[in-house]
């Protein structure tokens, strides 16, 4: 469901654009608080849709796809587009690849601004040190079995965590491999194998 609002400063067409994005969940209230700041915002038009957090979000990703250079993504707060800080970064690639902004109007998330840039930079580190934590506990678990005697294969690229998650984000539909590639600072092939090793076990790829 979308609605529409032009205002004197986007309403030229071809020209750069405002584009909003407004959830609720199917246990909160309507969209009117969102769509009535976006719209004070200068948003002309707007994604909106009611469904949980943990659903396929058919708006966000037309929204996203709807998304070219110079455009600027603005939601009310960001926990209307991400589901964690691993979706936020990985829908963040995604607007980034776009070459279009993200604003929150109510965060100081805003790649419109030097500030904003410095934060989405700290949620990355965040992540990456999460990665890491989640890589040492794999290979302290690997030679621990080592040490009991059990025999341990090559360790893949990417911890089983990082792969279901992977495996996850590729599936929602918002991601794509290279992107994914980048977020887990792996190889793009590393990222097609975990998807089609779980998704597409007979793949020929995996022979």
């Amino acid at each position: 469901m979308r609605c529409g609002q032009t205002s004197n400063l986007w309403s030229v067409k071809g020209t750069n654009m405002l584009i909003g994005y407004a959830r609720v969940s199917t246990r909160e209230q309507e969209t009117h608080l969102q769509i009535d700041a976006l719209k004070a915002a200068g948003v002309e038009l707007i994604y909106q849709e009611k469904t949980s957090s943990v659903g396929a979000r058919p708006e966000l990703q037309k929204c996203l796809g709807r998304l070219s250079k110079g455009d600027v993504l603005v939601v009310y707060k960001i926990d209307r587009i991400a589901r964690s800080l691993k979706d936020l970064l990985g829908i963040l690639d995604r607007i980034r690849e776009s070459g279009a902004l993200v604003r929150s109007l109510t965060e100081p998330l805003d790649t419109t601004s030097a500030m904003g840039a410095f934060v989405i930079q700290i949620l990355g580190a965040v992540a990456q040190l999460e990665r890491g934590i989640i890589r040492e506990r794999s290979i302290a678990g690997q030679q621990a079995a080592i040490a009991r005697g059990v025999k341990v294969g090559r360790r893949r690229s990417l911890s089983v965590e990082d792969e279901a998650e992977v495996v996850r984000l590729y599936g929602s539909g918002l991601h794509t491999l290279n992107g994914l590639g980048i977020r887990f600072g792996v190889s793009m092939s590393v990222i097609k194998r975990a998807v089609y090793r779980n998704r597409y076990p007979n793949h020929s790829s995996l022979r």
